[in-house]
């Protein structure tokens, strides 16, 4: 513990945001690390205590108190080893996790919580500038050979572990750049590309091989989900090629809204509007969907709405307006009620900040058309909850112009044909189906086809994905050698 009255004497530290005004004419990150004077003062406010309720409320179980005792002291190189020792990627975390951690933290119970989350940040970018990150391939190769489907937060961080074991790992990746989720899900301005081109050359010079554009089972894809595959590869033909095979893929496929004037121009999901315009940004041709001078829906009051309307405002949108089927929370949490666990409280995103209004409690019941195949407007009603079941209020019926209207509820599965092609169980909701403790898991009931992250447990966080890919990687590592000393 660096400082034990730490707590006592400093205040939570935010870390700086460029203003609106500025940050709206662009799609680059707005959001500085801390200085080092200021890293030092946020990790003095950690009481070490002795439940660390912090090290559970994170997914990846990071070892919390240990790295802001040595970034307070100045040891930053150390912090950073401490770090990596539970994440593959805290430059990604540090940038778009929610911070449960935050949410258990002890000092969170009566005043601000330690900022842990901008402490990660800081310690993972001055690793970088400071070029501490470096490859570590395995000092001997194994001979076996792993298949890793989709290249997001779970199949990178499953590739990463297993090729430090010595594995020789190639990615399979439907889009034409490696990244899935991070790479296509999340605009530029809050997760900047070449963040992630650097762990993965990281990863090349470990041994990872890459392979885009291929997709495995078919190229037909259910509406909303864009594929740039040239290639087809069977289930067959990696189960003949390679000794195991992680299926990492994400859940992909958007929740759909089946309301009259659905089939309009101007109703897209989420993705077909946020995917291209990482690729406009990467300079991958333009977006196909420009909101500049229109009105625009959000409908979901999630991440991925809240991206909409970030990258809504960047286009120019004459006006912006996010709808969520859920009662507005309440602004604070009862912690006495909530503490240690994620709690149910408003979260105005920095995207929020921007210009949007939101409204809650909305259910959309119509899209009117303009007469010649576009949207003109959007009829909704307000609804009340009471006991878990929804009822629309009588007489509350209104009606908004809209240009384009976004649909951002979710995602309900991943998608059936790469879980159809290797003939893996499915769970109730169209997940693969396997579990994450005991012997056996992580595997699929196909034999050596293992499952991690969003494809198997349902849409998530990013650092949940970390954990299943890393907690995979051991499994399938036992699996081929018998005994694993990768961490879990």
């Amino acid at each position: 513990m660096g400082k034990p009255t730490g707590f006592l004497e400093f205040q939570r530290l935010s870390e700086a945001y460029e203003p609106v005004e500025k940050r709206v004419k662009h799609y680059k990150e707005f959001v500085a690390h801390l200085s080092d004077d200021d890293a030092k003062v946020q990790g003095a406010r950690c009481m070490d205590c002795g439940i660390p309720f912090c090290n559970t409320g994170c997914p990846v179980n990071n070892i919390i108190p240990d790295w802001n005792d040595l970034v307070y002291h100045g040891n930053v190189r150390q912090a950073l080893e401490v770090l990596h020792s539970t994440n593959n990627f805290p430059e990604f975390t540090g940038r778009i996790c929610p911070a449960p951690c935050e949410a258990a933290c002890t000092l969170g119970i009566n005043v601000e919580p330690v900022g842990i989350k901008s402490i990660e940040h800081y310690i993972i970018d001055k690793a970088w500038e400071n070029g501490w990150v470096v490859p570590q391939p395995a000092a001997q190769k194994t001979g076996k050979r792993v298949a890793v489907v989709g290249s997001g937060p779970a199949g990178l961080a499953a590739a990463q572990q297993l090729a430090r074991a010595g594995h020789a790992v190639t990615v399979f990746e439907k889009n034409s750049r490696i990244g899935g989720l991070l790479r296509y899900g999340i605009p530029d301005f809050k997760l900047d590309k070449s963040v992630i081109d650097r762990r993965l050359q990281q990863m090349e010079a470990e041994g990872v091989t890459f392979r885009t554009q291929v997709v495995v089972g078919s190229k037909d894809m259910p509406k909303g989900i864009i594929s740039d595959a040239t290639e087809v590869v069977s289930a067959e033909q990696l189960q003949k090629d390679f000794d195991a095979v992680i299926l990492a893929a994400g859940a992909e496929v958007p929740r759909d809204l089946p309301i009259p004037g659905r089939e309009l121009k101007g109703t897209h999901a989420a993705l077909e509007f946020l995917i291209p315009q990482n690729k406009e940004v990467a300079g991958d041709g333009a977006n196909p969907i420009n909101v500049k001078g229109k009105h625009v829906i959000v409908i979901g009051g999630g991440d991925t709405g809240s991206d909409c309307v970030g990258t809504s405002n960047r286009h120019g949108a004459a006006s912006v307006t996010q709808f969520e089927l859920m009662p507005m929370p309440p602004e604070h949490e009862n912690k006495a009620l909530t503490w240690p666990y994620w709690p149910i409280k408003l979260r105005t995103s920095s995207s929020h900040e921007e210009g949007v209004a939101r409204d809650f409690a909305v259910a959309t019941k119509e899209l009117v058309g303009d007469g010649k195949g576009g949207i003109k407007a959007l009829k909704a009603v307000r609804v009340d909850w009471k006991d878990g079941r929804m009822s629309e209020v009588p007489g509350s019926e209104f009606e908004l112009p809209a240009d384009v209207v976004f649909l951002a509820m979710g995602f309900t599965n991943p998608v059936a044909s790469l879980l159809d092609a290797f003939g893996v169980a499915k769970d109730g909701r169209g997940n693969a189906k396997a579990t994450t403790d005991g012997t056996g898991c992580y595997a699929t009931s196909v034999a050596k086809v293992f499952a991690a992250g969003d494809v198997r447990r349902g849409q998530s966080l990013v650092v949940w994905a970390i954990r299943e890919g890393r907690q995979c990687a051991r499994e399938v590592d036992a699996f081929l050698m018998g005994k694993s000393e990768l961490p879990r």
